[in-house]
């Protein structure tokens, strides 16, 4: 435990140092003053000078090292600050006046750094890239590994050349705080020992919004709530792994709930090879490819309460080719999609929700799709699906349901449409349509079960 006389040793110690050589004197102990035990150290009156052209790195550094050894925060008083090279100690924690507390990369290599510490703050601070020059081993403004207990809050991070904060193997907190204008990701996350990114706005990025990933498939459990991401763009190209909203890698047990995404080149919500996912009560707005997706190799997803208007295709829990199985997709509106998508799909664009094993689909509205309203199987890769007490209408054809060699059980049954001039439900070989419609009775096609479904 720090002790109250050696609090005063240190920061005494840190006026002399800001006093460029001048003797420490009797008169000069007013400058202890800004120093409350109760909050912060004032860095202003410890040398850091608002305005200044030159760079502050060595003053800063030396304030946020000796307070951070004496667990008090640092305060920066509102002015710009231009700095390079800050390496955060176990404790740090550096803390403005939102809007004014402004930290300026001067391009030195890289801006705030910490390796293998206990805890770390960064609070109301606004912290600017510049779109400055980083070193090879900087991946973002921000840069943490291996911190226990990392707390970002109410910080604007903007104008990253690379990334807007990137996380590994840590634990904490980001939330309230606003990333954008990065080159590639406004969030990067992985390995994560207990994350919580919430009520943040992550918008103008390059390549994603908020990833979490894993370089191996495991329980993550990030918890990823009530954030707004909006225009992200895919600057690398790809067909999905960049350009989204919220991306998942290998996380297992992950939380997305409560998020508004608009404008993504690619989706919204992606999870690829990530089990036990909750996808609840987001808003999915103007997405360039699949609003919100399960894919690859993954067990146990669910999918409820979103709303997607605005997509070239709506929800998918698909590739069980890849083991991608065991969903429930519920309670979900997706309207107004397009037929065009960012690359040559090979079943398309215009679909509202597709899934193909072990999976339930009910209670969902589907409107206003140029293809399919939904897609049950593709080819060999159906197996129990079941699809009930949903809505379809204003869709080329209701239902798509393989009846290719291999398919296997579907149950349709008790769903309702309205406007499907091409079949409320039809089989399909892979692309082509190979039934009339089987809204009464599935004919030859005995893996498939139709019951209680009505067109209107």
């Amino acid at each position: 435990m720090i002790s109250r006389r050696r609090t005063l040793g240190l920061l005494a110690g840190m006026t002399a140092t800001a006093a460029a050589g001048r003797p420490f004197a009797a008169p000069e102990r007013a400058v202890i003053t800004p120093v409350d035990l109760r909050g912060s150290l004032d860095a202003g009156k410890l040398g850091m000078a608002p305005e200044a052209t030159g760079s502050q790195s060595r003053t800063l550094q030396s304030i946020i090292d000796r307070a951070a050894e004496a667990r008090v925060p640092v305060f920066l008083p509102p002015g710009t600050y231009r700095v390079s090279n800050i390496t955060l100690p176990a404790g740090a924690h550096v803390t403005g006046v939102p809007g004014a507390s402004r930290i300026l990369y001067d391009g030195g290599g890289f801006l705030f750094r910490a390796d293998t510490v206990d805890t770390i703050t960064l609070s109301n601070l606004s912290i600017d890239g510049a779109n400055g020059w980083l070193a090879d081993d900087a991946p973002a403004l921000v840069h943490l590994r291996a911190v226990k207990n990392v707390s970002i809050d109410n910080c604007d991070i903007a104008g990253s050349r690379r990334s807007g904060v990137q996380m590994e193997r840590c634990g904490g907190r980001i939330e309230r705080s606003r990333l954008s204008g990065a080159l590639s990701y406004g969030l990067y996350a992985v390995e994560s020992t207990g994350l919580s990114i919430t009520g943040n706005t992550v918008s103008d990025c390059g390549d994603g919004g908020i990833l979490v990933h894993r370089w191996t498939k495991g329980a993550d459990n990030t918890m990823v709530q009530s954030n707004r991401i909006e225009r992200i763009r895919a600057r690398s190209g790809g067909t999905g792994q960049y350009g989204n909203g919220i991306n998942l890698f290998r996380a297992d047990g992950a939380l997305v709930s409560g998020n508004h995404v608009s404008d993504c080149a690619f989706s919204a919500m992606r999870a690829n090879a990530s089990s036990n996912v909750l996808v609840t009560g987001n808003q999915c707005l103007n997405l360039g490819e699949m609003a919100i997706y399960a894919e690859f190799g993954f067990e146990g997803a669910v999918i409820s309460g979103n709303i997607v208007d605005g997509a070239a295709n709506g929800i998918a829990v698909v590739n069980f080719n890849e083991g991608g199985r065991l969903a429930t997709i519920s309670n979900n509106i997706v309207r107004n999609l397009v037929a065009d998508g960012p690359y040559a799909a090979e079943n398309g664009f215009g679909t509202g929700i597709s899934a193909e094993a072990d999976a339930v689909i009910s209670g969902n509205v589907v409107e206003n799709v140029p293809k399919w309203g939904m897609l049950i199987g593709w080819g060999p890769y159906l197996r129990n699906v079941t699809a009930i007490g949903n809505m379809v209408r204003k869709a080329p054809v209701g239902i798509a349901v393989s009846v290719a060699e291999g398919a296997g059980a579907a149950a349709i049954t008790n769903n309702m449409f309205e406007a499907t001039p091409g079949g409320a439900i039809a089989g399909f070989l892979w692309n082509r349509q190979a039934s009339g419609d089987l809204l009464e009775n599935a004919g030859p096609y005995r893996h498939i079960t139709v019951s209680g479904n009505r067109s209107v």
